[in-house]
Protein backbone atom coordinates (compact mmCIF):
# COMPACT_ATOMS: atom_id res chain seq x y z
CA UNK A 1 0.00 0.00 0.00
CA UNK A 2 1.48 3.37 -1.01
CA UNK A 3 1.01 5.97 2.26
CA UNK A 4 0.35 9.64 1.66
CA UNK A 5 1.56 11.22 4.49
CA UNK A 6 -1.33 13.96 5.57
CA UNK A 7 0.35 15.81 8.43
CA UNK A 8 1.01 19.14 6.35
CA UNK A 9 -2.26 20.62 6.77
CA UNK A 10 -3.10 24.26 7.42
CA UNK A 11 -5.77 22.62 10.59
CA UNK A 12 -2.51 21.65 12.48
CA UNK A 13 -2.35 24.68 14.64
CA UNK A 14 1.79 24.10 14.52
CA UNK A 15 1.44 24.02 10.70
CA UNK A 16 -1.21 26.41 10.07
CA UNK A 17 0.71 28.72 11.94
CA UNK A 18 4.06 28.24 10.05
CA UNK A 19 1.90 29.01 6.47
CA UNK A 20 1.21 31.91 7.55
CA UNK A 21 4.32 33.01 9.10
CA UNK A 22 6.09 31.91 6.67
CA UNK A 23 8.57 29.84 8.50
CA UNK A 24 9.89 27.09 7.14
CA UNK A 25 11.22 24.87 10.11
CA UNK A 26 7.93 23.65 11.62
CA UNK A 27 7.44 22.18 8.10
CA UNK A 28 11.04 21.09 6.87
CA UNK A 29 10.42 19.31 10.19
CA UNK A 30 7.44 17.78 9.66
CA UNK A 31 8.39 16.69 5.77
CA UNK A 32 11.27 14.94 7.09
CA UNK A 33 9.56 13.43 9.79
CA UNK A 34 7.13 12.14 7.23
CA UNK A 35 10.11 10.73 5.33
CA UNK A 36 11.86 8.73 8.64
CA UNK A 37 7.78 7.31 9.19
CA UNK A 38 7.97 5.42 5.70
CA UNK A 39 5.13 8.27 3.81
CA UNK A 40 6.06 7.59 0.47
CA UNK A 41 4.41 10.95 -0.92
CA UNK A 42 3.61 14.19 1.14
CA UNK A 43 0.34 16.16 0.35
CA UNK A 44 0.42 19.77 0.86
CA UNK A 45 -2.93 21.00 1.81
CA UNK A 46 -3.82 24.64 1.96
CA UNK A 47 -7.24 24.28 2.79
CA UNK A 48 -9.39 26.90 0.35
CA UNK A 49 -5.99 29.76 0.37
CA UNK A 50 -8.42 31.99 -1.17
CA UNK A 51 -6.29 35.10 -0.52
CA UNK A 52 -2.47 34.28 -0.95
CA UNK A 53 -2.75 30.89 -2.20
CA UNK A 54 -1.03 31.59 -5.47
CA UNK A 55 1.96 32.89 -3.64
CA UNK A 56 1.89 30.39 -0.47
CA UNK A 57 1.53 27.00 -2.63
CA UNK A 58 5.14 27.97 -4.40
CA UNK A 59 6.48 28.78 -1.52
CA UNK A 60 5.79 25.87 0.94
CA UNK A 61 6.79 23.42 -2.15
CA UNK A 62 10.32 24.95 -2.87
CA UNK A 63 10.84 24.86 1.26
CA UNK A 64 9.58 20.80 1.21
CA UNK A 65 11.68 20.06 -1.59
CA UNK A 66 14.96 21.90 -0.24
CA UNK A 67 15.22 18.81 2.30
CA UNK A 68 12.84 16.00 0.79
CA UNK A 69 13.81 16.87 -2.74
CA UNK A 70 12.75 12.55 -3.44
CA UNK A 71 9.82 12.44 -2.29
CA UNK A 72 6.65 13.40 -4.66
CA UNK A 73 4.45 15.86 -3.58
CA UNK A 74 0.58 16.45 -3.61
CA UNK A 75 -1.05 19.52 -3.91
CA UNK A 76 -3.68 20.28 -2.37
CA UNK A 77 -6.21 23.37 -2.21
CA UNK A 78 -9.05 24.57 -3.91
CA UNK A 79 -7.16 27.30 -5.08
CA UNK A 80 -7.00 26.25 -8.99
CA UNK A 81 -4.44 29.31 -9.51
CA UNK A 82 -2.40 28.05 -6.63
CA UNK A 83 -1.89 24.82 -7.76
CA UNK A 84 -0.50 25.86 -11.21
CA UNK A 85 1.89 28.56 -9.54
CA UNK A 86 2.95 25.34 -7.59
CA UNK A 87 3.60 23.25 -10.26
CA UNK A 88 5.76 25.48 -11.97
CA UNK A 89 8.17 25.54 -9.40
CA UNK A 90 8.32 21.65 -8.42
CA UNK A 91 11.54 20.12 -9.31
CA UNK A 92 10.92 16.34 -10.59
CA UNK A 93 11.22 13.22 -7.67
CA UNK A 94 11.09 10.12 -7.95
CA UNK A 95 7.73 9.84 -9.06
CA UNK A 96 5.12 12.36 -10.93
CA UNK A 97 3.70 14.84 -8.44
CA UNK A 98 -0.21 14.91 -7.65
CA UNK A 99 -2.68 17.56 -7.91
CA UNK A 100 -5.42 16.64 -5.23
CA UNK A 101 -7.96 16.62 -6.35
CA UNK A 102 -10.30 16.85 -9.31
CA UNK A 103 -13.35 16.62 -8.99
CA UNK A 104 -16.38 15.08 -11.60
CA UNK A 105 -17.72 19.10 -12.21
CA UNK A 106 -17.46 20.25 -15.51
CA UNK A 107 -16.52 23.68 -14.29
CA UNK A 108 -13.16 22.23 -12.15
CA UNK A 109 -12.10 19.44 -14.73
CA UNK A 110 -12.10 21.76 -17.84
CA UNK A 111 -10.05 24.29 -16.36
CA UNK A 112 -7.83 21.49 -14.60
CA UNK A 113 -7.39 18.32 -16.58
CA UNK A 114 -5.53 20.95 -19.18
CA UNK A 115 -3.30 22.38 -16.65
CA UNK A 116 -2.25 18.73 -15.03
CA UNK A 117 -0.94 17.90 -18.87
CA UNK A 118 0.78 20.87 -19.41
CA UNK A 119 2.73 20.16 -16.11
CA UNK A 120 2.93 16.53 -16.60
CA UNK A 121 1.53 16.18 -12.78
CA UNK A 122 -1.05 12.85 -12.05
CA UNK A 123 -4.21 13.77 -10.72
CA UNK A 124 -6.84 12.72 -7.83
CA UNK A 125 -10.34 12.17 -9.98
CA UNK A 126 -12.65 12.83 -7.25
CA UNK A 127 -15.73 11.60 -7.44
CA UNK A 128 -17.79 14.68 -6.30
CA UNK A 129 -20.11 15.68 -8.66
CA UNK A 130 -22.74 18.18 -9.33
CA UNK A 131 -24.76 16.92 -6.38
CA UNK A 132 -22.38 16.15 -4.57
CA UNK A 133 -21.53 12.83 -2.75
CA UNK A 134 -22.57 9.95 -4.79
CA UNK A 135 -25.42 7.80 -3.83
CA UNK A 136 -24.22 4.15 -4.29
CA UNK A 137 -21.56 2.34 -5.90
CA UNK A 138 -23.32 2.63 -9.42
CA UNK A 139 -22.98 6.89 -9.48
CA UNK A 140 -19.41 6.27 -8.18
CA UNK A 141 -19.29 4.52 -11.71
CA UNK A 142 -21.31 7.10 -13.78
CA UNK A 143 -18.81 9.41 -12.22
CA UNK A 144 -15.64 7.94 -12.46
CA UNK A 145 -16.65 6.93 -16.22
CA UNK A 146 -17.01 11.02 -17.04
CA UNK A 147 -13.78 12.45 -15.32
CA UNK A 148 -11.51 9.85 -17.16
CA UNK A 149 -12.54 10.13 -19.97
CA UNK A 150 -12.38 13.89 -20.06
CA UNK A 151 -8.89 13.15 -18.42
CA UNK A 152 -7.80 11.00 -21.66
CA UNK A 153 -9.21 13.73 -23.83
CA UNK A 154 -6.84 15.89 -22.29
CA UNK A 155 -4.12 13.91 -23.13
CA UNK A 156 -3.88 12.12 -19.18
CA UNK A 157 -3.96 8.32 -19.54
CA UNK A 158 -5.27 6.41 -16.95
CA UNK A 159 -1.89 4.97 -15.37
CA UNK A 160 -1.59 8.82 -14.05
CA UNK A 161 -5.09 9.16 -12.24
CA UNK A 162 -5.76 8.35 -8.58
CA UNK A 163 -9.40 7.46 -8.52
CA UNK A 164 -10.49 9.00 -5.41
CA UNK A 165 -14.27 6.74 -4.26
CA UNK A 166 -14.83 9.04 -1.31
CA UNK A 167 -14.50 8.18 2.38
CA UNK A 168 -17.26 8.87 5.04
CA UNK A 169 -17.77 8.43 8.73
CA UNK A 170 -18.72 5.30 9.60
CA UNK A 171 -20.60 6.55 12.35
CA UNK A 172 -23.28 8.47 10.40
CA UNK A 173 -23.12 6.85 6.91
CA UNK A 174 -22.45 3.35 7.24
CA UNK A 175 -23.74 2.07 3.90
CA UNK A 176 -21.36 4.18 2.24
CA UNK A 177 -18.60 2.86 3.56
CA UNK A 178 -20.00 -0.55 1.68
CA UNK A 179 -20.76 1.13 -1.03
CA UNK A 180 -16.93 2.39 -1.29
CA UNK A 181 -16.07 -1.29 -1.42
CA UNK A 182 -18.40 -2.41 -4.02
CA UNK A 183 -16.78 0.42 -6.12
CA UNK A 184 -13.74 -0.36 -5.44
CA UNK A 185 -14.30 -4.12 -7.05
CA UNK A 186 -16.11 -2.21 -9.86
CA UNK A 187 -12.82 -0.01 -10.71
CA UNK A 188 -10.81 -2.16 -12.92
CA UNK A 189 -13.30 -2.79 -15.36
CA UNK A 190 -14.73 0.51 -15.62
CA UNK A 191 -10.76 2.17 -15.82
CA UNK A 192 -8.34 -0.03 -16.03
CA UNK A 193 -4.65 0.68 -15.64
CA UNK A 194 -5.82 2.93 -13.14
CA UNK A 195 -5.18 3.66 -9.48
CA UNK A 196 -6.97 4.33 -6.39
CA UNK A 197 -6.95 6.46 -3.55
CA UNK A 198 -9.00 7.79 -0.51
CA UNK A 199 -8.60 9.98 2.70
CA UNK A 200 -9.20 6.97 4.82
CA UNK A 201 -9.34 9.00 8.28
CA UNK A 202 -12.66 10.41 6.98
CA UNK A 203 -14.03 6.40 8.27
CA UNK A 204 -13.43 7.60 11.42
CA UNK A 205 -14.52 11.04 12.11
CA UNK A 206 -16.26 11.85 14.75
CA UNK A 207 -16.01 8.49 16.76
CA UNK A 208 -13.50 8.68 20.24
CA UNK A 209 -10.04 9.63 19.27
CA UNK A 210 -9.16 6.00 20.86
CA UNK A 211 -11.14 4.31 18.28
CA UNK A 212 -9.81 5.97 15.45
CA UNK A 213 -6.77 4.03 14.77
CA UNK A 214 -8.47 0.79 14.37
CA UNK A 215 -10.91 1.98 12.65
CA UNK A 216 -8.60 3.59 9.81
CA UNK A 217 -6.62 0.05 9.45
CA UNK A 218 -9.06 -1.92 9.48
CA UNK A 219 -10.79 -0.09 6.48
CA UNK A 220 -7.68 -0.05 4.69
CA UNK A 221 -6.84 -3.26 4.51
CA UNK A 222 -10.70 -4.07 3.07
CA UNK A 223 -10.03 -1.67 0.56
CA UNK A 224 -6.73 -2.86 -0.25
CA UNK A 225 -8.50 -6.09 -0.44
CA UNK A 226 -10.49 -4.92 -3.31
CA UNK A 227 -7.89 -2.97 -5.07
CA UNK A 228 -7.36 0.31 -3.45
CA UNK A 229 -3.51 1.18 -3.59
CA UNK A 230 -3.11 4.09 -1.64
CA UNK A 231 -4.44 6.09 1.17
CA UNK A 232 -3.94 9.50 2.71
CA UNK A 233 -2.58 8.47 6.08
CA UNK A 234 -1.77 9.89 9.90
CA UNK A 235 2.25 9.19 9.24
CA UNK A 236 1.99 9.29 13.76
CA UNK A 237 -0.12 5.77 13.33
CA UNK A 238 3.02 3.21 13.32
CA UNK A 239 0.56 0.94 13.52
CA UNK A 240 -1.07 1.61 10.18
CA UNK A 241 1.92 2.22 8.33
CA UNK A 242 2.94 -1.42 9.54
CA UNK A 243 -0.06 -2.94 7.72
CA UNK A 244 0.32 -0.84 4.72
CA UNK A 245 4.01 -1.96 4.33
CA UNK A 246 2.92 -6.10 4.56
CA UNK A 247 4.79 -6.29 8.62
CA UNK A 248 1.63 -7.75 10.46
CA UNK A 249 0.14 -10.01 8.21
CA UNK A 250 -2.03 -11.67 11.48
CA UNK A 251 -3.63 -8.61 11.49
CA UNK A 252 -4.28 -8.68 7.37
CA UNK A 253 -5.80 -12.57 7.48
CA UNK A 254 -8.41 -11.59 10.35
CA UNK A 255 -9.53 -8.81 8.86
CA UNK A 256 -9.87 -10.78 5.35
CA UNK A 257 -11.51 -13.88 7.33
CA UNK A 258 -14.23 -11.93 9.11
CA UNK A 259 -15.13 -10.40 5.42
CA UNK A 260 -15.52 -13.98 4.95
CA UNK A 261 -17.51 -14.55 7.73
CA UNK A 262 -15.04 -16.82 8.68
CA UNK A 263 -13.36 -15.39 11.71
CA UNK A 264 -13.20 -17.15 14.59
CA UNK A 265 -15.46 -15.98 17.76
CA UNK A 266 -13.53 -12.81 18.74
CA UNK A 267 -13.76 -14.30 22.77
CA UNK A 268 -11.39 -16.85 21.40
CA UNK A 269 -9.02 -14.30 19.81
CA UNK A 270 -6.21 -12.02 21.70
CA UNK A 271 -8.05 -8.68 22.50
CA UNK A 272 -6.07 -6.77 19.53
CA UNK A 273 -6.68 -9.40 16.95
CA UNK A 274 -10.46 -9.72 18.27
CA UNK A 275 -11.17 -6.16 18.18
CA UNK A 276 -10.18 -6.03 14.48
CA UNK A 277 -13.20 -8.93 13.89
CA UNK A 278 -16.01 -6.84 15.46
CA UNK A 279 -14.64 -3.37 13.97
CA UNK A 280 -15.21 -5.21 10.14
CA UNK A 281 -18.76 -5.87 11.57
CA UNK A 282 -19.19 -2.32 11.75
CA UNK A 283 -18.20 -1.23 8.81
CA UNK A 284 -20.12 -3.57 7.18
CA UNK A 285 -23.55 -3.00 9.16
CA UNK A 286 -23.62 -5.94 10.46
CA UNK A 287 -23.37 -4.12 14.23
CA UNK A 288 -24.55 -0.87 14.87
CA UNK A 289 -21.81 1.48 15.49
CA UNK A 290 -21.62 2.89 19.30
CA UNK A 291 -18.32 4.63 21.38
CA UNK A 292 -18.15 1.21 22.99
CA UNK A 293 -18.69 -1.20 20.14
CA UNK A 294 -14.67 -2.50 20.88
CA UNK A 295 -15.09 -2.16 24.56
CA UNK A 296 -11.67 -1.05 25.23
Amino acid sequence: MILFGESLNVISKVIGKAYKERDPKPIQAEALEQKEKGMDYIDINLGPAKKDGHELMPWVCQVVQEVVPEIPLLLDTSNIAAIEEGLKVLKPASKPHIINSIMARPERYTVMLPMAAKYGADIVALMWGPDGLPRDENERAALCVELLYAANEAGIPNEKIWVDGIVTPVNIQQAQSVSLLNFQMMLEDIAPGAKSTCGLSNISNGPPVHLRPILNTTYMIMLERYGMKSVISDPLDTNLTAVAKGQRPDIVDVVHKAMDGAAPDPSTLPKELGDYVKTVKVIMGETLFSDSYLEI
